[in-house]
């Protein structure tokens, strides 16, 4: 697959490389175009051969195949536009559309060639299968196999849930030519028509991998969460930065392929310079769109770490959290010490998964704390967090 790609790609290979991963992709689109409408007019010559209802429905799937690499190469080529005033984050979110409107496609083809399938089955229509239409089928089988095989080795180099799903919709369609070919085979050795039956066995599962994919080229628009190794990444990467003592509320936003934008709260030193500190900030940020390709936007948060009695109740605030909610962490911990009463003011980050709402959470950690002292004031904010 790498050897083609390289004919037709120039620095084929550098993925990293915005202009080489669209022209990657548009010449995935156009060697879509080209072996469907291939596939098209050897089917529609079997079908109409044959008088067979399950070939001519696969003849107008591929046809309709040619209309999707179309609409892929067109979303690759669209996806390349800059940002402009009316979409600040660029247009790379084109290809999740094109491939949310694939995986629309094949639903549609499904329950289609189901209709019709049904329709055969209750006025079934002699079938004749030659040598030509085995032929074709068996080569249209081969044909559809390797661009299985070749959409998902470029889709999974490129990252592309766009020709990802294309790989799936060619194997579906091997599948589905296999069940014709096999019925044309039985029909041939036997003389049991089984056309009608063979189609609706291939549409049930035509649509139930539409449904899927819908699922699935659907989920990055909708605003998936990230990938953890990145945000595992992301933690190791800033927490290395001498200054910076923590962090939290990281949130990921991918606006397609090279368009990664994040933000994030990092801890400092209270009593470290303000300027050392914007100082420190500003490197992180310049480092991460530099090397790593991610628009990250720091929110400083300074610490107080110098106070041995603030110091000492954090530690006992933290056991105490551990034991009442084991998967709660904390954050923007504070206290204003007072004569009758003191504040106790902190974020507890808690995962999406924790089947509790964020009030028992609430009433739960506050309880736990506020019996270090009748004297503490516990105020708590419950942030859910991606882990």
């Amino acid at each position: 697959m790498d050897g083609f790609m390289r004919f037709f790609v120039k620095g084929y290979g550098r993925f990293d490389d915005p202009q080489v991963r669209r022209d990657a992709g548009k010449a995935a689109g156009a060697v879509g175009v080209a072996t469907n409408l291939l596939l098209f007019a050897g089917k529609l010559i079997a079908g109409l051969l044959s008088h067979s209802v399950g070939v001519l429905a696969d003849a107008v799937n591929n046809l309709t195949d040619s209309g999707s690499s179309i609409l892929m190469l067109v979303g690759f080529r669209l996806a390349g536009k800059p940002a402009d005033e009316k979409h600040p984050f660029g247009h790379a979110r084109m290809e999740y559309l094109c491939g949310v409107t694939v995986s629309f496609i094949v639903l549609f083809l499904g329950l289609q060639l189901g209709l019709t399938s049904i329709g055969k089955i209750w006025e079934p229509e002699e079938t004749v299968f030659t040598p030509l239409t085995l032929g074709i089928l068996v080569a249209s089988v081969l044909v559809k196999l390797w661009q299985f095989l070749f959409y998902k080795t470029v889709g999974g180099k490129l990252s592309s849930e766009a020709l990802c799903a294309t790989g799936d919709d060619s194997r579906n369609d091997v599948v589905s030519t296999l069940v014709v070919l096999v019925g044309a085979v039985v029909t041939r050795v036997s003389g049991y028509n089984l056309d009608g039956f063979l189609g609706l066995a291939v549409a049930v599962f035509i649509t139930v991998s539409g449904f899927k994919l819908i699922l699935e080229t659907g989920g990055p628009l909708l605003g998936m969460a990230p990938d953890p190794e990145l945000v595992k990444a992301i933690h190791r990467r800033i927490l290395s930065y001498e200054g910076v003592i923590g962090l939290h509320d990281l949130a990921v936003h991918n606006y397609g392929a090279g368009q990664c934008f994040a933000s994030v709260h990092c801890e400092v030193p209270a009593e470290t310079d303000i300027l050392v500190s914007h100082d420190i900030i500003d490197n992180i940020e310049r480092d991460f769109l530099e090397q790593e390709n991610i628009h990250l936007v720091i929110h400083l948060d300074p610490v107080v770490t110098s106070d041995p009695r603030t110091n000492a109740l954090y530690a006992q605030v933290r056991e105490r959290v551990a034991a009442v909610c084991p998967e709660a962490g904390i954050h923007d911990f504070r206290v204003v010490w007072g004569v009758t009463h003191s504040n106790i003011v902190f974020d507890a980050a808690v995962p999406y998964s924790l089947q509790v709402s964020d009030g028992e959470v609430k009433a739960l950690v506050a309880g736990a704390v506020g019996k270090l002292d009748p004297s503490y004031r516990v105020v708590v904010n419950v942030d859910r967090e991606s882990r």
